[in-house]
């Protein structure tokens, strides 16, 4: 074995130029078959694995690639697809469109549909997808498998022998990548009750030691195995049931590299270092204070992997500091060591070779995938340099100097440059009341305050934000962004907009409305261009699920506002109508989840200046006489760290970071707030804290089971529970939002309760928006008449 090798736990997948994304949505529309849709996902593997090979990597990963999430790969190479989907053997669907009708849907008329599509058809039954949640505390998307005492387990799919055969027909060594067993298991949801999904650990193991058996057959040199739930608080049971899955799993006899990645490991350092193993990967860039302990807990026999480029972020490594903290761990391990990167390269946008626009400062202080791959070859070189050194050997190092001196210099202009460092903002924190956080008066007061201005009726109508975005709109923005339509036409193009919508919100008989913000490309790009301390690329886009890409923004230094970002848009929609029109916000915890963030400073001090730019704009609302503004936070469950005992610091500054932004306004201003998808009752009571008038909450996929946790802990504010899934071309009917709303009236009080769908509806089409919100407000009618 050579004494250091590198390699990483996976790459990107949708490829330079957004490949995977354009033909997975031609496939979609009809354009292109199956078989051209598998071409482009070969030549992207083939391309990707070279790019490995040449960068320097020892082994190239394989399985990490998906045509939509590596989760539901697993299921089909399980078997243990849903029995609700129907899927008969012979019936002649094959095994791609399976998967796509688990991730996107079925109608009743046999045709998929799903979270992207666009159309405004109507289907009153059909096979819902499967669910989507977070994968961990990422911002991608994973499928989530659905467990029933019933579930069978086989070795159903030949695609991962299939592409490591591809690989190594190509010259690679491969290692193949797996999620392992228990995080597979972990990862899905029971679907009885009194059922723990844990039993079917007996009956799923044969099936991983049958795919272990096909790898070895294949002459894999490793297999990765992906365990990140040991960086969880699991419950004894499933902790104690690593070592016997485990011992069962070695004896296939191929080489096994347990991974481990977003969380350090603490209490299960020791299990994860003794079990049944050829090697364990850590994240060194998360848990870089376990290093030591992992390097003496591991057996010298076994390879240490350490993730010491981050995976997760796009800041160029300090290659010093690195290989100060990899030098003791490789003595330790007689220089057999790995190096890699802390996670896959999933959440990482491609490359920065094409990106021309950036300012080359700014530029010199990033490193996006491919460029991580040479850091780790960096790395090898030196450590390597560093061995031959001790062992009296020269090394040619004019190129490792030159590198090592590059990447000094970056990071010392990072730390130096005054674009990252601004004194005012500086000294707007360390000035800041302690009782900036507070409203003047409590809710109680301030709602008494609020029903005499507004007079709205019980069970009140409105919208979450956003109305359908067509290709009419994205095409003035888009001609606007490239200097081919001016200031003046665009912006009356967007006023003609917001004029339809307030019109079409107007005849349908809402009670509060929306501007409808066409103008927006992003909920976080478009603030994250009007503040200072952001920054844009041109290609860095990352999976969030499917074909659905994401550019984050780049936030690389201190955060202010110079301008008003939304008011004279807010402003102009008022003035069309007597209705009070809601003031659309992005609020500071979403904005900082949602982008690439600074990593020089803590994160609660980042989001507290973004509060304090998003506090100027409820100031500057307010006084232009905009009396209801919504403050978006869909991200602050998502934020919560993967270990418990940490929750409690980060939802005191993520909580409290909305209350700064929202406490400039008066009692007679009523601030909103907008929640979705993901599990909120055990974090109620901080909920509760942000004191937000009004909470709009998406409920309707649970059927309002989600409202139960609100209505037992006596949630003291107004609430807006969704009474229809707009992530469904599905129009419910009135007597069905009728239904949900007496369910909600069940557990809330009426006179606390508001009338709206769960999320926005930018991706919607107009017919069946309208259609849909022309029930709600029939529903909202029905219940005030009753």
């Amino acid at each position: 074995m050579k004494p250091i090798q590198t390699h990483i736990p996976g790459f990107p997948r949708i490829g330079a130029a957004r490949e995977l994304k354009f033909s997975l949505e031609k496939h979609w529309r009809g354009d292109i078959g199956e078989a051209e849709l598998e071409a482009t996902g070969a030549a992207l593997r083939a391309r990707h694995w070279a790019q490995q090979r040449d960068a320097g990597l020892d082994l190239v990963s394989v399985g990490d690639f998906a045509f939509y999430d590596q989760v539901a790969n697993h299921i089909q190479l399980l078997g243990c697809e849903p029995a609700r989907f129907g899927f008969k053997p012979g019936a002649g669907q094959s095994q791609l469109a399976r998967y796509f009708a688990m991730a996107r849907g079925v109608s009743n008329a046999g045709h998929e549909h799903g979270h992207e599509h666009e159309h405004g058809c109507t289907h009153q039954h059909h096979t819902h997808a499967l669910e989507m949640t977070k994968w961990f505390d990422t911002n991608y998307h994973y499928l989530v498998p659905e467990f029933s005492p019933e579930t069978e387990f086989s070795l159903a799919c030949e695609r991962l022998f299939a592409e490591v055969a591809e690989a190594q027909a190509l010259g690679h060594a491969v290692k193949a990548v797996l999620i392992g067993p228990l995080t597979f298991l972990w990862l899905g949801k029971e679907r009885a009750q009194g059922f723990e999904r844990l039993a079917l650990l007996d009956k799923l193991l044969p099936v991983y030691g049958a795919v272990l058996d096909r790898l070895k057959q294949q002459g894999v040199s490793w297999v990765q195995i992906d365990e990140p739930i040991l960086g969880l608080d699991l419950p004894p049971a499933w902790r104690s049931a690593f070592e016997s899955a485990y011992w069962q799993l070695g004896q296939v006899g191929v080489p096994l590299l347990l991974a481990t990645y977003f969380s350090p490991l603490e209490e299960n350092v020791s299990l994860a270092c003794r079990l049944p193993v050829a090697g364990l990967h850590v994240d060194g860039v998360r848990a870089a204070h376990e290093l030591t302990s992992v390097a003496d807990w591991l057996p010298v026999h076994k390879v240490l992997s350490v993730g010491i480029v981050d995976g997760r972020n796009i800041w160029r490594t300090d290659l010093d500091l690195a290989l100060a903290q990899l030098a003791p761990i490789a003595a330790k391990r007689d220089g057999k060591l790995w190096l890699s990167t802390s996670c896959s390269l999933l959440h990482t946008p491609f490359s920065l070779e094409n990106e021309k626009a950036l300012d080359p400062e700014l530029k010199s202080w990033l490193a996006f995938a491919d460029e991580k791959l040479g850091e780790l070859d960096l790395l090898k070189t030196a450590l390597l340099r560093s061995a031959s050194a001790a062992d009296g050997c020269a090394a040619d190092s004019a190129a490792l100097d030159a590198a090592l001196s590059a990447s000094r210099a970056a990071c010392a202009s990072r730390r130096a440059s005054p674009r990252v460092h601004s004194t005012a903002v500086a000294a707007r924190i360390a000035g800041l009341a302690a009782d900036a956080d507070r409203r003047a008066s409590p809710f109680p007061a301030r709602q008494a305050v609020q029903r005499a201005r507004f007079q709205l009726p019980s069970f009140p109508t409105t919208t979450i934000g956003s109305f359908p975005q067509t290709q009419a709109i994205r095409a003035v923005r888009a001609g606007h962004k490239r200097g081919e339509i001016g200031a003046a036409a665009y912006e009356s193009c967007m006023r003609d907009e917001i004029a339809y919508a307030i019109a079409r919100q107007e005849e349908l008989g809402l009670d509060v409305l929306v501007h409808g913000e066409a103008e927006r490309n992003d909920m976080v790009e478009y603030f994250g261009e009007q503040l200072d301390g952001f920054a844009f690329t041109q290609l860095g886009w990352v999976q969030s699920y499917g074909s659905r890409c994401v550019k984050p923004p780049v936030i690389y230094g201190d955060v202010a506002r110079p301008r008003a970002m939304t008011v004279d848009w807010a402003v102009h929609a008022q003035s069309l109508t007597a209705k009070p029109v809601k003031g659309m916000l992005t609020g500071p915890v979403t904005i900082l989840q949602w982008s690439f963030v600074r990593d020089d400073q803590p994160r609660a001090l980042t989001t507290l200046q973004i509060a304090l730019a998003i506090r100027d704009e409820v100031a500057d609302l307010e006084q232009a006489g905009i009396g209801i503004i919504q403050i978006d936070e869909p991200a602050v469950r998502e934020g919560l760290p993967l270990r418990r005992s940490r929750w409690g610091e980060y939802l005191d500054w993520a909580t409290r970071a909305f209350r700064v932004t929202a406490s400039v306004a008066r009692d007679a201003t009523q601030i909103h707030t907008h929640m979705c998808y993901a599990e909120f009752n055990d974090i109620l009571p901080q909920i509760a804290a942000m004191d937000a008038d009004v909470i709009t909450i998406e409920t309707s996929r649970s059927a309002m089971e989600l409202l139960t946790g609100f209505g037992d802990f006596r949630y003291p504010n107004e609430i807006g529970p969704g009474v229809y899934d707009i992530h469904s071309p599905r129009v419910p009917d009135t007597a069905e939002m009728v239904r949900l709303l007496k369910k909600a009236s069940a557990v809330i009080p009426a006179a606390q309760l508001w009338v709206n769908p769960d999320c926005g509806l930018k991706t919607r089409g107009w017919p069946e928006t309208e259609s849909a919100l022309r029930n709600m407000v029939a529903a909202a009618r029905e219940l005030r008449a009753a």
